[in-house]
């Protein structure tokens, strides 16, 4: 495909996914309150065997999601513009709709006649496996549904109903545990009702109803769906592999106490951080689709946004290293759950390559090649199972962190470097000029803190970020200004 130079569109889009950032924002900014909350909440509510319970009913709900349900929504948002452009979206619709249902039945019959095989694989107990099965229902209906809202631009509407989705499930949790003494299970009952209750508002949101139609589905629209989602289902569940498989590992060898433990760990780091880094991909990715498909170069814009992640998300990731240990105890109420912070820096900088491939990946996504992507996943994830494997044993925590850092990078350098003819990512150098140039005063600073300006944990780390990001924008303001 050749593209074409059009700055004044480029500069439009910009001011547009500026908008879209600051209308997405609340319900980032909230969602990443609402995960800081749930950490302390649910680890004061749950023993260290609870909790690891119900980390791993997670991570087995995310699985089956992965292969039954989010690539549907996924290919929703992808070619959404395109049936939009070609005014067929009943017939769009209804295809998603059926393949969605398909998927889900499919599911529930390859559940029931492997059962006994997930049971002894995630050893997980039964009542467990069944409530997961329940809720993906709603939890499938609820990520077509957001990626509707998404290629519709609707973004106030996405953000209303994803902090409701965020909070209900909270306090629905909290009393279920509370009143019926029903441990980690209560959690996915909460998550059940306030899911249901979310799928009924995106419904209205989303204004699927007006289009869709019982039709007869055209098979030939199937394939392209099929071709751009499956390999985006196989990423993901390697992906999957890379940040959860360890828990699974972890239970087979120590148990799950120890489970828990690294489920506080990921839940500080990589749903606290990734809900804050996704304000800009969940505001651009859609405007980025639109333009790539009126053939406009979409390069600029997406160099751009790959700087202003790296300058949100580096000194953040930085900062909650360093203090591992305090950020551990400040977000987390319950003691047995410490040993966490020796889990924070490698999940935490693993979260930031695996969000950077986000960048790095886009264009597979444009180009329709999801399978290069799930290839370089695929490969990162299996070195990510082969480290767990090796070093669990021997180094127990760390050898999780260690895994997990290791897997997320390769996935980003992979990606970094496997690039598509007129889709190379333009590196963003003057913003990482200004980044490097910034870490000098922080770097100073962090130096006084440790040898004698001692102060409250949470002042020192506020004071590094403020310090970092003065000097970045006094350089974007004089010597490091970008042309016009």
């Amino acid at each position: 495909m050749e593209f074409i130079e059009n700055r004044e569109v480029e500069e439009q889009q910009l001011k547009a996914i500026f908008r879209d950032m600051v209308k997405y924002s609340p319900s980032k900014i909230i969602g990443m309150i609402g995960n800081a909350i749930i950490v302390p909440v649910y680890t004061s509510l749950l023993s260290p065997e609870q909790y690891g319970l119900y980390s791993l009913s997670i991570a087995v709900l995310s699985f089956l999601c992965i292969i039954f349900s989010d690539w549907v929504g996924l290919s929703g948002l992808r070619f959404f513009k395109h049936h939009q452009m070609t005014q067929d979206m009943p017939k769009y619709l209804t295809t998603l709709v059926t393949m969605l249902v398909s998927n889900i039945c499919l599911m529930f019959i390859l559940s029931y006649i492997f059962r006994h095989n997930f049971y002894d694989f995630f050893h997980i107990p039964v009542k467990y496996f069944f409530a997961i099965l329940l809720l993906i229902i709603p939890v499938a209906i609820r990520a077509l549904l957001f990626q509707l809202l998404r290629a519709q631009l609707k973004s106030l509407s996405f953000t209303v109903s994803t902090i409701a989705n965020q909070f209900m499930t909270i306090l629905l949790s909290i009393f279920f545990v509370k009143v019926f003494h029903m441990g980690a299970i209560a959690l996915l009952l909460g998550m059940a009702v306030s899911i249901t209750l979310t799928d009924l508002l995106l419904i209205y949101q989303s204004n699927i109803l007006s289009w869709f139609r019982l039709q007869k589905i055209e098979w030939h629209s199937v394939l392209p769906i099929m071709k751009y989602g499956i390999p985006i289902a196989a990423t993901s569940l390697s992906a999957w592999i890379i940040n959860q498989s360890n828990k699974f590992i972890m239970n087979s060898i120590h148990g799950f106490s120890q489970v828990g433990i690294v489920g506080v760990a990921y839940g500080l780091t990589l749903p606290l951080l990734m809900t804050i880094f996704s304000i800009i991909t969940v505001a651009a990715i859609p405007r980025i689709i639109n333009m790539y498909e009126e053939k406009i170069d979409v390069r600029p814009i997406i160099s751009r946004f790959t700087g202003y992640f790296v300058l949100i998300a580096l000194p953040v990731i930085t900062v909650i290293s360093l203090y591992s240990v305090d950020f551990v105890q400040m977000l987390s109420s319950n003691d047995k759950f410490l040993d966490a912070f020796k889990l924070v820096p490698y999940f935490a900088f693993g979260t930031f390559f695996m969000a950077m491939a986000d960048y790095t990946t886009l264009q597979y996504h444009l180009a329709n090649k999801t399978y290069i992507d799930f290839i370089i996943k695929l490969t990162s994830g299996i070195v990510g199972v082969v480290l767990n494997i090796l070093l669990i044993p021997q180094y127990g925590l760390i050898g999780v962190g260690i895994a997990t850092l290791s897997a997320n990078f390769l996935y980003f350098f992979l990606s970094a470097v496997i690039v598509l003819p007129n889709l190379r990512l333009i590196y963003p150098k003057l913003t990482l000029a200004r980044i490097l140039i910034s870490f000098v005063p922080f770097v100073i600073l962090l130096h006084l803190f440790r040898t004698g300006l001692h102060l409250p944990a949470l002042i020192e780390m506020l004071s590094l970020m403020t310090v970092f990001y003065v000097c970045y924008f006094l350089l974007a303001k004089t010597i490091l200004k970008r042309a016009k």
